[in-house]
């Protein structure tokens, strides 16, 4: 889990960074969240969404803390839905990840503003939602396919070298 995490941030901060849309750019380290619940559930969720956003809380200059607490919240919230919903539909976790990206993105900035971040709440916040959700429902997924892989590779068990 800890290598898809790095190779999330460091696609984050420099290829997702540079690709702008309506003055916005995507969130993949709330999406890695978002497919771990998918992919396990609730509490998985949770711990990976919180550790994607503490690595990216150490790259922002927000509150640390802010995005590990948005990403762990929506990745409860995902889990917690997505073990109600039968996926027989191929569409389902898409739309899933398109409504978490918008919800997680909204609790960020609501909470961000709570603790002082003035302009988070603003008319450019709809832009921002827009433009993760899409990006984030585009490549759900593979960031699902993704999370399976690599929470099975950790839950397996590993050879002891004596």
């Amino acid at each position: 889990m800890l290598l898809v995490v790095i190779l999330a941030l460091t696609l984050q901060t420099s290829l997702v960074a540079q690709l702008r849309s309506f003055d916005a750019t995507g969130d993949i380290m709330l999406l890695l969240g978002i497919a771990a619940a998918i992919a396990a559930g609730a509490e998985m969720g949770a711990l990976v969404g919180f550790t994607a956003g503490m690595a990216f809380d150490l790259m922002l200059q927000s509150p640390l803390g802010l995005s590990a607490l948005a990403y762990c919240i929506t990745g409860y919230v995902v889990g917690t839905f997505q073990t109600s919903v039968l996926r027989a539909a191929w569409w389902i976790p898409v739309v899933s990840a398109m409504v978490a990206s918008a919800f997680g993105t909204l609790v960020f900035a609501t909470v961000g503003e709570v603790l002082g971040q003035e302009s988070y709440l603003s008319g450019h916040l709809f832009a921002i939602v827009a433009v993760v959700s899409v990006l984030n429902g585009l490549i759900s997924s593979v960031a699902v396919r993704l999370m399976r892989w690599a929470l099975r590779a950790d839950s397996e068990p590993r050879l002891a070298l004596r």
